[in-house]
């Protein structure tokens, strides 16, 4: 392969005086150099897009659902597992994942093990109980892209550890349109360079940033300080676009404005909560799909926790999680969250 790279320029370039034969070295040396590169770029490539091992994907909802299926098209080896068997089946005929009956086969024929579950006792029981810890092969990597508490993943980590398994916290941000175009955001909590570098490897497939965050638990602390101020964003904005509906200002006229103003954020310019301002969001959906008004409080509680654990005052993410709380009880539990927009136009109405 090299020899036919390091080939010697055509014998015009060639001549016998000194000063041509170091034109000659000249062009010969970039000319190996620039082959030299075409080699290095060929090996990075191959190493960042070859196959990780199988890789064992538990959780396959809004989110995992299209995380599984960016690895799959990616060229990666994926078995998955899921309690909804018709989704599992569903993602088998459609996108060739491979089934795993229960959580111990997919550990056991796996390498790597990612899990996207709806909190921190579901995480637990998978891999404790479930049998991940017992039957992944040692030194096998754990990969927890679900948001639990950081307290929860520093102990899952001590307990991989035990196993002579590493486990890594990696939440997610971006929601359910960024993980169907795999642009999401993780955060990656693990203090070993080299394991930080083979999540990067996977991780890749499905996100456009992976994020270092230091030791065990980083990820998952700065995935609950993001979502507490993404909620307080996104009452803040519903708040503006409700009062100024209300006072006759078109939304999408004072979406406009704020978009070229102090107040521009994600929550007007890319997830809008006003209907029929974005198209593919879920507020014109009639807040179908998106982030569960449930699992926003879900990532608040947890916020609130760690706080008061700490002596943290959180005036404004205290307040956001009961009006949270308070969407749940009224039944909208599975609505997006941006619904607190539609609710805040009720209210006052006469």
């Amino acid at each position: 392969f090299f020899f036919l790279m390091i080939r010697r320029p055509p014998r015009s370039t060639q001549s016998r005086s000194s000063a041509a034969s170091d034109v000659y070295k000249r062009q010969f040396l970039n000319f190996m150099l620039n082959k030299a590169k075409s080699v290095r770029t060929l090996c990075v490539s191959f190493v960042r897009y070859a196959s990780t091992g199988k890789i064992g994907f538990i959780g396959l909802g809004n989110m995992g659902g299209h995380m599984a299926i960016n690895l799959k098209t990616k060229g990666q080896d994926v078995i998955a597992y899921d309690v909804n068997t018709t989704k599992l089946k569903e993602l088998e005929t459609t996108f060739g994942l491979t089934p795993a009956s229960s959580v111990e086969e997919l550990a056991k024929a796996s390498d790597v093990v990612i899990t996207m579950l709806p909190n921190s006792s579901h995480v637990k029981e998978t891999l404790v109980n479930g049998g991940i810890f017992r039957h992944l092969k040692k030194g096998g990597l754990i990969i927890d892209s679900s948001t639990i508490s950081p307290l929860v993943s520093i102990e899952l980590n001590k307990l991989a550890a035990e196993q002579n398994l590493n486990f890594v916290d990696a939440p997610v941000s971006g929601g359910v349109m960024a993980a169907k175009n795999a642009k999401l955001t993780f955060m990656v909590g693990t203090a070993k360079q080299e394991i930080f570098e083979k999540c990067k490897q996977i991780l890749s497939h499905m996100g456009a940033n992976v994020i270092s965050c230091g030791s065990p638990g980083g990820g998952q602390i700065a995935k609950i300080c993001n979502n507490m101020a993404l909620g307080i964003e996104m009452l803040a904005i519903s708040e503006a676009l409700s009062l100024g509906k209300k006072l006759g200002l078109d939304p999408k006229i004072l979406s406009e404005v704020m978009k070229v103003s102090s107040a521009r954020c994600w929550s007007l310019e890319v997830y809008n909560p006003a209907p029929g301002i974005l198209p593919d969001v879920p507020s014109s959906r009639n807040y179908e799909g998106g982030f569960a008004v449930e699992l926003m409080h879900k990532d608040l509680t947890i916020s609130q926790e760690v706080a008061k654990n700490i002596g943290a005052n959180t005036p404004l993410g205290n307040k956001t999680t009961s009006i949270y709380k308070e969407l749940i009880e009224k039944g909208l539990n599975k609505k997006d969250f941006s619904i607190i927009y539609d609710e805040l136009l009720k209210e006052g109405k006469k």
